[in-house]
């Protein structure tokens, strides 16, 4: 089970200020559909919805909790999107009454996706409750519920609600473990940018500074300028979180697949990375490795 790829925590002024009447009808029209439907045991949301952010262009997002576990086929292959005689894609159709769903696939996180006739997506969870439902103890720390009540759209079993109220305080991450961690994944995957680039494999460099080293580099910023929101979708309302400044030395790290732009870049994201690095090192005593950031530099041309 995976844990939802968001965590706001107070409403971002400037978001979510257009009135999403699409959204709070299909999240109603859930609503009740999951009551009338015996073989669900509970539906949980997350996402912009539950925090206020939600706008028109948000998505529904919820973990649908069943009392079946799935049942696999008799060649030994999990039926797609079907539980034990539940089938979800029919289900999810009922949200979209008349219209066909104009996607349904499970994406790369094995989440039901689909797109509805609106273009508004939808992200389902679709889970056994027996080993589901404990799970969200887990998630303390990773995902913030501020207002639980609001989050939970059914629960037949009494045991969703109490473990959804366990995420309705925000949790910060631990300063120094996690600038610690955030500096040596940036020394990691920079060196591998380096290396890329001095194969001449410039698109894939160009792919791990924005995928591997772009998401450190915000978190790293976040961490050090106190606005922890959206910590797993760290670049989520950047321009409303982070200081200009930042922002600037952010935009300083992204180029096309140019070579000479493409090195510029990496320059100047290995450049940023240091500074966050020495001013983590400088507040939490982490560790910090200035020969091998040196040669790394010197690696990139610097």
């Amino acid at each position: 089970m995976t844990f939802p790829h968001h965590h706001p925590t107070d409403p971002t002024p400037g978001y979510g200020t257009e009135p999403p009447n699409a959204l709070d009808a299909r999240i109603e029209r859930l609503r009740t559909l999951a009551r009338a439907e015996p073989r669900l045991a509970g539906v949980l949301l997350y996402g912009s919805w539950t925090v206020g952010e939600a706008d028109a262009h948000s998505d529904i997002e919820a973990y649908v909790f069943l009392d079946d576990a799935p049942v696999d086929r008799a060649d030994g292959r999990a039926a797609p999107h079907t539980h034990d005689g539940f089938d979800s894609a029919v289900f999810l159709q009922q949200l979209d009454p008349g219209r066909p769903l104009r996607l349904v696939h499970t994406n790369r996180f094995g989440v039901l996706t689909v797109v509805f006739e609106d273009l508004m997506r939808g992200e389902f969870h679709f889970v056994a409750a027996s080993t589901g439902i404990p799970e969200i103890g887990g998630w303390r720390g990773m995902v913030h519920l501020p207002d639980p009540e609001r989050a939970v759209l059914l629960d037949r079993t009494g045991q969703l609600l109490p473990l959804a109220r366990g995420l309705n305080t925000h949790r910060p991450p631990e300063p120094a473990p996690t600038a610690q961690q955030c500096a040596d994944e940036l020394t990691n995957w920079t060196l591998m940018v380096a290396h890329l680039l001095a194969r001449g494999e410039l698109a894939r460099a160009h792919a791990f500074l924005g995928t591997m080293v772009a998401p450190e580099q915000l978190k790293l910023c976040r961490l050090l300028r106190g606005t922890t929101a959206h910590w797993l979708t760290p670049s989520r309302a950047l321009e409303l979180d982070v200081p200009e400044a930042d922002r600037a030395r952010y935009a300083a790290t992204t180029s096309g697949v140019e070579p000479d732009g493409l090195r510029r870049a990496a320059r100047s994201s290995w450049a940023w990375s240091r500074e966050l690095i020495d001013e983590a090192g400088a507040r939490w005593n982490t560790g910090r490795s200035p020969a091998l950031h040196r040669d790394l530099a010197g690696l990139l041309g610097d």
